[in-house]
């Protein structure tokens, strides 16, 4: 077989395990497309620094600036024209020609191709581990992981402009990470980063009835981070609580675990503190369905006997 031939045979296979791919990427519920890079500016990027030739690891490569339609997730080509374009560069590759480093921008851990796409997809389809890369590094608050998918990174976005609004890493540098699980869960539907600016908020306005003077946000920052979420975010370790709710974070049981505070204190006619309120919440995700449905029902159709 010629090497025209060759390469030509190989595209059609390809053609068809892209298919059968995407297929199965549908049935999983999962997206198959690649990450555009204009996402990234949703980090907040403060920089950027070009460290040179480097060889990078191809699976952590997870997007393009300009050409993320002409691929899919895995970075292999979905288009007419995209795989006209990996059979020629496969029939080059096979012919000894050497490619130049592709060239992309580091995000965390993730890659994205400003140039050498079609390079990037033959690596992928032919298994490559490695790639030589010009790479120019973004100075990102939250990093990207290459398992990120877009949801992934609207979420860590909104934890950027958490930690830009809050100023928390400059405030308390070495602050224990404030991230929620994946969305699509329960606990972690877009905007829990804006629930926690109305904590923030609200802080502020009773620290100032409090205090009888005007509180400062940094203030107000630094004494929610010190003595409210710090302190349930530990109680939840001692206590163990996260055991009981796999798939969450400890971020996820800050909202929770306050909510449960707030109504338990106000029952009690008196403030039960992180510590309590840790250990209550434990007790309640030992409790059946049928008795947590019970309460509510008791709570929302029995009147109290006066």
């Amino acid at each position: 077989m010629d090497l025209e031939r060759q390469a030509q045979f190989e595209a059609e296979a390809l053609s068809r395990r892209v298919l059968l791919h995407d297929i199965l990427r549908r049935l999983q519920g999962k997206p198959n497309d690649l990450l555009p890079y204009s996402l990234v500016s949703a980090l907040r990027p403060r920089g950027e620094a070009y460290k040179g030739l480097q060889t990078i690891e191809v699976d952590k490569i997870i997007g393009s600036v300009d050409r993320y339609g002409d691929f899919d997730a895995e970075f292999l080509p979905k288009e007419p024209h995209t795989l006209d374009r990996w059979a020629r560069l496969r029939q080059a590759q096979l012919q000894g020609v050497e490619f130049p480093p592709i060239e992309v921008y580091k995000v965390g851990e993730a890659y994205f191709v400003k140039d050498g796409n079609h390079r990037t997809a033959l690596a992928k389809a032919l298994g490559q581990r490695y790639i030589d890369a010009y790479v120019i590094e973004l100075d990102v608050p939250v990093e990207l992981d290459p398992k990120d998918t877009p949801r992934d990174v609207i979420l860590k976005g909104e934890y950027a402009q958490f930690l830009e609004k809050t100023r928390l890493s400059q405030l308390r540098p070495g602050h224990e990470p404030i991230l929620f699980s994946k969305p699509g869960r329960y606990f972690s539907k877009p905007g829990r980063y804006d629930v926690l600016l109305d904590h923030i908020r609200t802080h502020q306005y009773f620290m100032g009835l409090d205090q009888k003077r005007s509180v400062s946000w940094e203030e107000a920052v630094t004494d929610w981070y010190d003595n409210l979420y710090l302190p349930t975010v530990l109680q939840i370790r001692e206590n163990g609580v996260l055991r009981d709710f796999p798939g969450r974070t400890e971020a996820d049981l800050y909202l929770w675990i306050s909510d449960h505070r707030y109504f338990l204190s106000q029952a009690l006619g008196h403030d039960i503190g992180p510590a309590e309120a840790a250990r209550s919440a434990r007790l309640q995700a030992h409790r059946s369905p049928l008795d947590r449905l019970w309460e509510w029902l008791s709570s929302k159709l029995i009147a109290p006997i006066s």
